[in-house]
C-alpha cells in the first residue's frame, strides 16, 4: 500500500469543520527514522493553531496534524536504534501524526510498557516532556521549592503537578476557569490551593498565603493578561516560563516591570517543535528514565477526558476548543 489515510485541512486553515480524512501519500523512512502503524494520537492546543494557520511549522514537518502518538514499528531505516519491526511504542514527532503511518525519529520513539493502554501511551509524550523541560531544563526546580501552575487542569499542568509533587516541591499553586476543576485540582492531584481566576484574584492570595514570599517558579500558558500578576507572585530569584500566549502577546497598559530588577526574576519563553532531535532525544531520554519507572508503580496518571475515533475529529478540535476538559482527548484509528 502506497497511501494511507490521514487528516487534512480544506484550504490549509479554518475552523474544526475544515477538518477531513483524506488519502495521502505513505511515508517512507529516512536514515535513523522508523515508520509507525499508528494507534491512538493525542490533541494539543498547537493543532488548533496550525488548522487555523496560526503556527509556524519547523521546517522538518509535515502539513498533516499531530505530534504524539502510539502504535506499531513496521519498518526502519537504521540498524542499532535499539527498536526493531514489532516493537510496540509511543513517541513525538515534527508533525504528521493524524495519519494511519508516521515516519519518526528513533530518538524520539519510547518502548510502549505492555500493560499500557494504546490511549494512555499517546497522552503521555507532549505533555510529559513539555511539563519536564519547564520544571527542570528551564524552571530549574529543586526540591523545597513552590510552583505555580497556570491552566492546571491543561494536559501540560497535570503532568507538571505529579512531576512538582514526586520531586518534593513544597507547595503547589494552579489556577483553573471552573469550580469543577478548582476541585479536580485540589482533592484529586492534590495541590496546595487551586484558584477560579474568574471569581478569584489569584495573585493576592498567593501573596495572602505565602505571607508575601510569593512562588519559585511560574508556569505559563496565558501571557500578557497575567503577566503583571506572575511578576507580583514571583519571590526573590523566581523564574517564570512562558510557554503560549491564550491572553494574548501585548502587554496591557500600565504594567510595572520593577519586580523584574528588584527581585531578580527571570523571565523565559521556550517550544518544544522547533526544537532540534538532539534536544528533544534528551528530553526523551529524561522521560524514561525519570518518569516511566513512576508509570509502571503507579505514582504517575495520564489523565483521558475522552476517547473518540479518527473519523471524529471535527467533534474532537471542538471539544478540545471548548475550555472544559480535564486531561487529554485522544482519536484511536482503527
Amino acid at each position: 500500500m502506497t497511501t494511507m489515510r490521514a487528516i487534512g485541512v480544506k484550504g490549509d486553515k479554518g475552523p474544526a469543520t475544515s477538518l477531513f480524512v483524506d488519502e495521502i501519500a505513505k511515508p517512507v523512512p529516512a536514515p535513523g527514522q522508523a515508520l509507525v502503524k499508528v494507534k491512538a494520537f493525542g490533541l494539543n492546543r498547537m493543532d488548533l493553531l496550525q488548522r487555523e494557520g496560526l503556527y509556524p511549522l519547523p521546517p522538518q514537518a509535515p502539513s498533516t496534524l499531530g505530534v504524539e502518538f502510539s502504535g506499531v514499528v513496521v519498518e526502519h531505516a537504521s540498524e542499532g536504534c535499539g527498536f526493531k519491526v514489532g516493537d510496540e511504542v509511543f513517541g513525538l514527532a515534527y508533525g504528521g501524526a493524524y495519519a494511519e503511518y508516521i515516519a519518526v525519529a528513533t530518538k524520539m520513539l519510547v518502548h510502549k510498557p505492555a500493560h499500557m493502554s494504546w490511549e494512555v501511551a499517546a497522552g503521555i509524550p507532549e505533555t510529559w516532556i513539555t511539563a519536564s523541560q519547564a520544571l527542570f531544563l528551564i524552571g530549574d526546580f529543586k526540591a523545597g521549592q513552590s510552583v505555580l501552575w497556570h491552566a492546571g487542569a491543561s494536559s501540560v499542568s497535570i503532568s507538571g503537578i505529579q512531576l512538582a509533587k514526586a520531586e518534593g516541591a513544597k507547595a503547589i499553586y494552579a489556577t483553573a476557569g471552573s469550580q469543577e476543576k478548582v476541585d479536580f485540582l485540589e482533592k484529586e492531584l492534590g495541590v496546595t490551593k487551586a484558584f477560579n481566576y474568574r471569581t478569584q484574584d489569584w495573585a493576592a492570595e498567593i501573596q495572602k498565603l505565602t505571607n508575601g514570599e510569593g512562588v519559585n517558579l511560574t508556569v505559563d500558558f496565558i501571557g500578557a493578561t497575567y503577566f503583571q500578576g506572575n511578576l507580583d507572585v514571583a519571590a526573590r530569584d523566581g523564574r517564570v516560563v512562558l510557554l503560549g500566549l491564550m491572553g494574548g502577546g501585548k502587554l496591557p497598559d500600565g504594567v510595572n516591570i520593577a519586580p523584574l530588577l528588584f527581585k531578580r526574576i527571570r523571565v523565559e519563553g521556550s517550544t518544544l517543535r522547533s526544537r532540534d532531535v538532539e534536544y528533544q532525544q534528551k528530553l526523551r531520554d529524561t522521560l524514561v528514565s525519570h518518569a516511566m519507572p513512576r508509570f509502571e508503580d503507579g505514582t504517575f496518571k495520564v489523565f483521558v477526558e475522552k476517547v473518540m475515533p479518527f473519523e471524529k475529529i471535527v467533534e474532537a478540535h471542538q471539544l478540545l476548543e471548548s475550555n472544559t476538559t480535564k486531561g487529554k482527548i485522544i482519536c484511536v484509528i482503527e
